[in-house]
């Protein structure tokens, strides 16, 4: 496995960024508590399973066998990675006040979550460019893709839950402009690194 420990800054960056999960897991944490964040949480977590299950078939062995596979899909995930950073620094600052409030049930949450994570682009593009980046061809190809998608899944579940648990702690901060932008510059700052790493990086 190549480069697991960018690849766990790189996933945790992709997970902490401002974007529907964020917002969901920091609404539902300001307005039910923890508690009421958990079934949304694990919703989310289980559709990066889907997502990665179903983007990452076959990229395994197209990888193994072009060269010219790997260096497209390198260099499509660096470009996605610095989109993104400059599409969160001009952006405004996320409201998370905002949200419309529905019953806080654990099923309820759950296919919140699931459903969002399953058509959120930057979760399947996720997969797509960036994540084949870190699997050696060379090596087992089940074993490395099971090992980052439990990482990835467990980065959402941890993250998700250190949002919850400082919300509420956070709560004026979070919902001013100026905690809002912050959030968005850290993020950009952070994409526009990774996504400079990723394009320099070699097979």
């Amino acid at each position: 496995m190549t480069l697991y420990s960018v690849f766990l800054l790189v996933a945790s960056v992709t997970v902490l960024c401002p974007g529907p999960g964020v917002v969901m897991s920091l609404t539902n944490a300001l307005r039910y508590g923890l508690r009421g964040t958990i079934g949304g949480i694990l919703g989310i977590a289980v559709g990066a399973l889907v997502v990665a299950a179903i983007s990452a078939t076959s990229i395994g062995v197209l990888l193994a066998t072009s060269a010219l596979a790997f260096t497209v899909l390198k260099l499509v995930g660096a470009t996605y990675l610095l989109y993104l950073g400059v599409r969160l620094w001009r952006a405004p600052p996320f409201r998370f006040a905002d949200q419309p409030a529905h019953a806080a049930t654990f099923g309820r949450r759950f296919l919140e979550g699931l459903s969002l994570q399953l058509t959120n682009p930057k979760a399947i593009f996720f997969f797509l460019s960036v994540f084949p980046q870190f699997i050696d061809p060379a090596a087992n190809h089940s074993i490395q893709f099971a090992a980052l998608v439990l990482t990835y899944s467990g980065l959402v579940v941890v993250i998700h839950c250190a949002y919850a648990l400082f919300a509420r702690r956070a709560k004026h901060w979070l919902t001013s402009e100026r905690g809002g932008g912050a959030v968005n510059r850290a993020a950009s700052a952070t994409f526009v690194v990774f996504g400079a790493m990723l394009a320099m990086a070699h097979r």
